[in-house]
């Protein structure tokens, strides 16, 4: 994924429910990818701190949001603000 054509979907608190909406967002077909600053796995307590940011293309954010608005809806996916 080139990031100059990426957005942040949403940002998470660690990395797993990151993982989790990314892979939920692969199998309805939108690439995702996952992005945090935590030295490389090396600080895990950096996810929280800083957030880990799920990035998608500009042109899937609208159906992206929707896909995990509907998830969240349903209660299998939390999603913060």
């Amino acid at each position: 994924m080139n990031l100059d054509d990426a957005v942040v979907l949403e940002t998470f608190s660690n990395r797993i429910e990151a993982e989790m909406a990314a892979g939920l967002l692969e199998s309805e077909g939108i690439e995702a990818m996952v992005m945090a600053d935590d030295a490389g796995g090396t600080y895990p307590m950096l996810q929280f701190i800083r957030g880990v940011r799920l990035m998608v293309f500009k042109e899937d954010e609208a159906r992206a949001k929707e896909i995990l608005a509907a998830m969240a809806e349903a209660g299998d996916l939390v999603v913060e603000p």
